[in-house]
């Protein structure tokens, strides 16, 4: 059976659907089965962040609605067999699907994937609950920016009023030359200041809007970083990706320099 993940953030524009696509497609390198789920009605993009756009003929509303079978609804990601949409309604939020629609969906596709990622609206709303009332996990993207941080904090308090098995943060858009020059915050502090687990600290490169539909180069940071915390999500641990590891010591200096000139 399946482990159900809901991908949420307190505030929109933070990554929360590249984190899932990424996320899913670490998982699938791992040997995993993977669905991707993408419960944002109206302003669903995990099929254009997935590259798939083209290919979604159905998507969970016709499901639910009867006019196509839930296997016909599934789109296969072109480079790994194991990896797998089901889209969501991009016509506008409609009210007649529940929680519950969606969990009967999940509870059919379960014994056929190890993981489904289920991609949250931002806030807290009719959607956030829509999407947590169907999942085993959360996993909470925040951004070391105050203001992510404090609508962080909101989320969390929501998600511990479900009896979910665990809620863990993935730190996005790290920059570890501006932690190592006191501009930024530490992820050791973002996760004190929300009393969570940290699963996953992901650096901001510019590979991620380079290869944007695409998989991660495996020479990147991003992709070593998306490799942890796809490991520490299947085997319940808590490594950190070092975004720092550059611009310590004397070249680091060197190259925060450079980086902070361009």
């Amino acid at each position: 059976m399946a482990k159900k993940i809901v991908i949420t953030s307190g505030k929109g524009g933070v990554g929360k659907t590249t984190v899932t696509a990424n996320l899913g497609r670490a998982l699938s390198n791992l040997g995993e089965r993977v669905l991707l789920l993408d419960v944002d009605f109206g302003l669903n993009n995990l099929d254009v962040v997935m590259g798939l756009d083209g290919n979604v003929l159905y998507d969970i509303s016709d499901v639910i609605e009867g006019r196509c079978r839930i296997k016909q609804a599934l789109v296969q990601d072109g480079a790994k067999r194991n990896l797998f949409l089901l889209s969501s309604n991009n016509c506008g939020i409609n009210n007649n699907i529940s929680g519950q629609n969606i969990k009967l969906i999940l509870e059919n596709l379960s014994p056929n994937f190890d993981y489904i990622l289920i991609d949250c609206p931002a806030g807290i709303d009719i959607g956030f609950h829509r999407a947590v009332a169907c999942a085993d996990e959360a996993l909470v993207v925040v951004t070391p920016s105050l203001s992510s941080i404090r609508d962080a904090d909101k989320i969390i308090t929501a998600l511990n009023s479900y009896c979910l098995d665990s809620v863990g943060l993935i730190i996005n858009r790290v920059r570890g030359d501006l932690i190592m020059s006191g501009d930024m915050i530490k992820v050791d502090d973002i996760k004190k200041m929300l009393n969570a687990d940290i699963r996953g600290a992901l650096p901001e490169e510019d590979v991620m809007f380079l290869t944007f539909g695409q998989s991660l180069p495996k020479s990147t940071d991003s992709f070593k970083a998306y490799k942890i915390l796809a490991e520490n999500v299947k085997n319940g641990k808590n490594k950190i990706f070092d975004n720092t590891y550059k611009y310590s010591g004397f070249f680091g200096s060197i190259r925060r320099g450079i980086k902070k000139s361009v």
